[in-house]
């Protein structure tokens, strides 16, 4: 919003005027934040014996993981465009580094990690780095299930006392013959560190949450060494040779296809893992109150030139490959980390570390190291991912991805994912095109057709094209959103939102699953799809089927004769019920596609009675679909809707009791815990008060009327606003919507005089008992507005927006 902010008037005079001379300012001294230097040390306890434990798994030298600690932290820290995740070897990339080891040799993955960060910097140059988020999130998780599924695995036999196979079928087939050949020593000192990985964040008490800021993973690691020290337990333990004899990279020597493929793949794993900690990082960020506006958001293409940066760097100084690391990042963000400032300083803790800490480290037991990356490879299936690629239909993409990772290799794995997920999205993909307009009132974000993870890229740019703090509409009209695009979207949103700016998403409720529409007699109109006006594809005398979102199926009786309860195909362009023959085919289509959705909750009501927690009191006005602005849905609300959602006070003699017998019904017999007024935006009810002349001959309609001039003599006149009941952020239209919300609030003042009404809220009780509503409901823009319990700084009554936002913050 700081681009309509219009600058001062003399700003160009004053940029040529010079000012008073007075002495240079002095050097600017570099100044690390306290928060920074705890953060970092957090980070370095849980970086050292992790980064030992994933050179051991991938049968690299030792000191090799403490290499890419160090350049992880320094390098991808000081040029990474995601100043808060950490660096480093990680899990993710075990797999395919012990594979290139065992094919290549040592000196030769060397090489191949430089030529994997060279391949980095390349694709950071060329600005590519949002494609890898095309990559469907069910192949990234798959890939690391199969990767913790093999280290998990190999590490087991380590666990054991023996030495792991190359693959996991060879690991699977030794596995009786290493159990029936325990190594005690081993095994005791793994499961000691299993067990404090596992109870030590479950301390319970002061005591715990005191002793739960040190790192599980030190902790075990250290309880383990202790226990091998002063028992003098005869066991392998870390071998870190002399620093002279390390062994940096050489030329890469084998088949050029071969070099190539392992160059690929390594920069794939380690692009794909990096930026998408970095997008998980942003996550953290936002949700961290106070933090947003200090941590710029990721630059992924800059994350990409730093990862690749500490890939040549690492490689060529004998280290393994480089990724973001998801713990150490998390890890970071949760002591408190500010600035990149952090994972530099652990990177230098590593160098320490690795120069004066070469006794210490040289008593730990390679069997705990083994239970520590083991547990980490186990944690790599996680059954939160399996649920979410369930709940978003991608688990067959998550079990092939998997399984290829654990039987045939990363690459093979990765491509049988990508070449299901294609065949998967074949079946749902349609043109997608996503428009962004600029206009008076903010951005608007036009999204026709189905979003998929092939989307995700077109609709991260055009996302993220909004500044900072500005109003934005996103509009969704498709009948599709996979996992990757819905992530996406959620992210920016509560992200844009926390950096100021305000998101409408409309079209659709977001967060539902929505199936792609399926033709059934020539129309896409299904019975679940979102509620919206739109043409039927059929001829102009065809009914198309019912949508239950715009059905006012609210288990009660439209106890006034308004148009609330259709069953049908009500309130759909072109589809509205004019003669007993489109009566029928309305009827008949809810019979057909809608009935057999809704007959099971429909049958349970009828079994156990109707216990509405609601009732709603609103006009009889067509255009006011309780259920859909309300998102209710059978057996949810008690209706009752009359000509200008009039509340009679009580003893009045208007030859109607029907209201006053809805409400005594409504509070004293179904126990509703709350009551509502809501009017609306074009009222005619309204429209016929402000028209009404005294006198003349007094027909029904003028009966009933008579009810709103109360909220007549109360409404001010003239065009300007004042005075009188008001909307939140912006003065009323007319006269007319000003006599719409003083008739809410005069209707609410009528409920309170009715016995059963005053009777419920004077209770009152634990629970709260009965609380009353004001509603306003602008027609035109399809928002709510719901009175305040707190008035406006004149007193009067104010109606605020509702938000999803609302809800979310």
């Amino acid at each position: 919003m700081s681009a309509c902010v219009p600058a001062p008037a003399d700003s160009a005079r004053t940029k040529h005027v010079h000012p008073p001379h007075s002495p240079p300012p002095g050097p600017r001294r570099f100044r690390i934040a306290g928060a920074d230097v705890s953060a970092s040390i957090a980070v370095f306890l849980i970086a050292l014996p992790l980064s030992l434990g994933i050179a051991l798994a991938t049968g690299a030298p030792l000191q090799a993981g403490l290499v890419a600690a160090a350049v992880g932290g320094i390098v991808a820290g000081r040029i990474g465009g995601c100043p808060l995740q950490v660096s480093g070897p990680a899990a993710g990339l075990t797999v395919v580094t012990a594979d290139l080891i065992q094919q290549y040799g040592w000196r030769t993955t060397c090489a191949i990690t430089v030529l994997a960060g060279l391949a980095q910097l390349g694709l950071g140059c060329l600005r590519v780095a949002r494609s890898a988020l095309a990559v469907s999130p069910a192949i990234v998780h798959g890939m690391l299930a199969g990767i913790g599924v093999t280290i998990a695995v190999a590490q087991l036999h380590i666990v054991l006392g023996g030495t792991p196979q190359s693959a996991v079928p060879e690991n699977l087939a030794a596995l009786p013959a290493q159990l029936a050949n325990l190594h005690p020593a081993d095994v005791a000192v793994s499961v000691l560190t299993l067990t404090l990985l596992f109870l030590w964040p479950r301390l319970p008490g002061r005591v715990g949450r005191v002793l739960g800021k040190l790192p599980a993973a030190l902790i075990a690691v250290a309880a383990a060494t202790a226990l091998a020290a002063l028992t003098g337990l005869r066991l392998p333990k870390v071998d870190l040779p002399s620093w002279s004899s390390h062994a940096l990279a050489a030329l890469p020597d084998g088949p050029v296809l071969g070099l190539v493929a392992a160059v690929l793949t390594t920069t794939l794993v380690c692009s794909v893992q990096s930026l998408l900690g970095a997008v998980a990082v942003d996550k953290l960020v936002a949700a961290r109150p106070g933090l947003t506006g200090r941590v710029r958001r990721s630059d992924l293409d800059r994350e990409l030139l730093g990862q690749g940066a500490a890939n040549v760097v690492s490689g060529s100084l004998g280290g393994l490959p480089i990724a973001g690391v998801a713990v150490r990042s998390s890890a970071n963000v949760a002591a408190g980390a500010v600035s990149r400032n952090s994972t530099m300083l652990h990177g230098g803790y590593v160098v320490i570390a690795a120069l004066l800490l070469v006794p210490a480290l040289e008593l730990i037991p390679l069997a705990s190291l083994a239970a520590l990356v083991m547990s980490v490879g186990l944690k790599m299936v996680s059954l939160n991912h399996i649920r979410t690629v369930t709940r978003h239909r991608e688990v067959l993409v998550y079990a092939v991805t998997t399984g290829g990772v654990v039987f045939f290799g990363v690459l093979e794995g990765v491509a049988l994912g990508i070449a299901v997920a294609v065949g998967v999205a074949l079946h749902r993909l349609t043109r997608t095109r996503i428009t962004h307009e600029e206009t008076e009132g903010g951005h608007h974000i036009h999204v026709r057709g189905q979003l998929t993870f092939l989307a995700v890229p077109r609709l991260s740019r055009v996302l993220h094209q909004v500044p900072h703090g500005a109003d934005a509409v996103v509009e969704l009209d498709g009948s599709f959103m996979d996992h990757a695009a819905y992530e996406t979207l959620q992210d920016w949103q509560k992200t844009h939102t926390a950096q100021g700016g305000s998101v409408d998403i409309t079209g659709r409720r977001p967060g539902l699953r929505i199936s792609e529409p399926v033709e059934v007699d020539d129309c896409r109109c299904r019975p679940w799809t979102a509620w919206r006006n739109h043409q039927c594809e059929r001829p102009p005398t065809a009914t198309a089927p019912p949508d239950a979102g715009s059905q006012d199926t609210t288990g009660v009786a439209d106890l006034t004769g308004g148009t609330g309860g259709t069953g049908g195909a009500g309130g759909r362009e072109g589809t509205t019920t004019s003669s007993p023959t489109d009566l029928a085919r309305g009827i008949s289509a809810f019979q057909r596609n809608t009935a057999p959705h809704v007959r099971g909750e429909l049958a349970r009501l009828a079994r156990e009675g109707q216990q509405p927690s609601q009732l709603f009191l609103t006009c009889a006005d067509s255009r006011v679909v309780t259920s859909m602005i309300t998102s209710s849905g059978p057996g949810d609300l008690f209706v009752v809707r009359n000509v200008g959602n009039f509340v009679p006070p009580p003893g009045e003699e208007s030859g109607d009791d029907s209201v006053a017998a809805a409400i005594e019904y409504a509070v004293d017999v179904l126990k509703v815990r709350s009551i509502t007024v809501c009017g609306h935006s074009g009222c005619g009810a309204m429209q016929a008060l402000l028209g009404t002349e005294p006198g003349g001959a007094q027909t029904p309609l003028k009966r009933w009327l008579r009810h709103g001039l109360p909220s007549l003599a109360r409404t001010p006149g003239g065009g300007d606003g004042a005075g009188g009941p008001r909307l939140a952020g912006r003065a009323a239209a007319d006269t007319a919507e000003r006599l719409c919300l003083a008739n809410v609030v005069q209707q609410l003042e009528h409920l309170r005089a009715h016995e059963s009404v005053s009777r419920a809220l004077a209770a009152g009780g634990a629970d709260g008992g009965l609380e009353l509503h004001g509603m306003y409901f602008h027609v035109g823009e399809a928002q709510a507005y719901l009175l305040a319990e707190e008035a406006g700084e004149d007193g009067e009554a104010v109606f605020r927006r509702v938000l999803e936002t609302d809800l979310t913050a």
